[in-house]
């Protein structure tokens, strides 16, 4: 379940068609608040719904990293899949958790608390290249992962040598098969930096149990921005179906030759 977007206390400014700005942002007053009014983005981040934290599960036991791993439930199966099938490539080291769903009064600890001086946001245009807005994380929504690897080695987690791990390079090329994509890819038009660590679930198919909820959260996204690797979606339409032979007809059809079809009386040969 997504509880209705709503934005907590600590955004206070309005702007332009009323889009809340942190008062961190307030503070810095010569900073320009760069806001979308058609999409409702703000610093190039799209605006997410929170997901109810009561409806989210644990992740599979081991995956999380120092802190725990809470996601939806439709994302389970493929989560536990892509696990495991991680390991059983022997990479020499295992997929991990380092982080998963993120309430707003979280990701503004994450995007403000975090960098500046106490807790100022500090130039938050440039830190939104890197660290989406609360509101606008999304981590929120609960479809959406930080991968590590553990054993670390000499990566640290959340950067871009991560690309190139032996379990970053492995997610580059099998992660989709499990219904991952990856959110944020070299050079996107959205101008948020390239996360390779950072992915989304929307499910292998729009009829896995879970994933039209999952893809229609990020459907703005997609469609502007596609992911890299992505999942393709993909909609039947049936345009016409040929009628079918009537009672009549099927009970004047004559025995046909063998390896012939079925003649039919008053029909073109």
């Amino acid at each position: 379940m997504i509880r209705p977007f709503a934005i907590s206390s600590w955004l206070l400014a309005t702007v332009a068609l009323s889009f809340p700005v942190a008062p961190a942002f307030a503070q810095n007053a010569t900073l320009p608040i760069q806001v979308v009014p058609d999409d409702g983005r703000l610093y190039g981040h799209f605006p997410y719904a929170e997901a109810d934290p009561a409806t989210l599960v644990d992740a599979p036991p081991g995956f999380a990293v120092g802190q725990e791993c809470k996601v939806q439930p439709a994302m389970i199966p493929d989560l536990t899949r892509l696990v495991a099938a991680a390991h059983d490539a022997h990479l020499g080291a295992d997929l991990r958790g380092v982080s998963c769903f993120r309430s707003i009064a979280h990701q503004e600890r994450v995007f403000c608390e975090r960098h500046g001086r106490k807790g100022e946001c500090v130039d938050p245009a440039v830190r939104a290249e890197s660290v989406a807005p609360p509101g606008h994380s999304e981590h929120g929504t609960g479809y959406a992962i930080d991968f590590g690897a553990r054993p670390q080695g000499r990566c640290p987690d959340v950067d871009d040598c991560f690309a190139d791990t032996a379990v970053g390079r492995w997610l580059l090329l099998n992660a989709p098969d499990y219904g991952f994509e990856l959110s944020f890819p070299a050079a996107n038009a959205q101008g948020v930096t390239w996360e390779p660590w950072h992915w989304r679930w929307v499910g292998t198919t729009n009829s896995e149990p879970g994933a039209i909820a999952a893809r229609t959260s990020f459907a703005e996204a997609r469609r502007r921005f596609p992911a890299n690797p992505r999942i393709p979606t993909i909609v039947v339409r049936v345009i016409a179906q040929p009628p079918l032979p009537s009672a009549e007809v099927e009970g004047n059809a004559t025995t046909p030759a063998s390896g012939q079809p079925p003649q039919y009386q008053g029909a073109p040969n």
